[in-house]
């Protein structure tokens, strides 16, 4: 079978919060997507505080929510000389090996028609 010259090859990252990174315990809270070709990445995050709260009673949440809004801005190129950068070297930036209480698995590739609906469904069987 030809392949579709039409499909974007993507990569996705999830998002995870490790209260304790020593721990090496996290939960999934958002998901973070690029596709290089068409200088595209999206990127959707969740604080659900009872589930939060669950996992890491002494979490702050607040500190949290700061962190992801950092996130999300330097995702859509809206935090200094890194939301500068093309999208796929934001992706690289936020992606990298750290440890902190925010980060992200290892990337992943795909290839898709529609990057939206890819992104959705990812985000629901890998988040929600």
């Amino acid at each position: 079978m030809p392949s579709n010259p039409d499909r974007n090859l993507f990569e996705y990252a999830v998002v995870r919060f490790l209260p304790r990174v020593e721990r090496e315990e996290f939960i999934n809270i958002g998901l973070v997507m690029m596709c290089k070709r068409r200088r595209w990445i999206r990127v959707k995050v969740d604080v659900d505080s009872p589930r939060l709260h669950a996992f890491a009673p002494c979490a702050d949440l607040e500190a949290l929510r700061s962190q992801l809004d950092a996130f999300c801005r330097v995702a859509a190129g809206c935090r200094g000389a890194i939301g500068e950068l093309e999208p796929h070297e934001r992706f690289r930036w936020l992606t990298a090996v750290r440890s902190a209480c925010l980060s992200t698995s290892r990337p992943h590739p795909g290839l898709t028609d529609d990057l939206d609906a890819t992104f959705d469904r990812l985000y629901t069987d890998l988040v929600e």
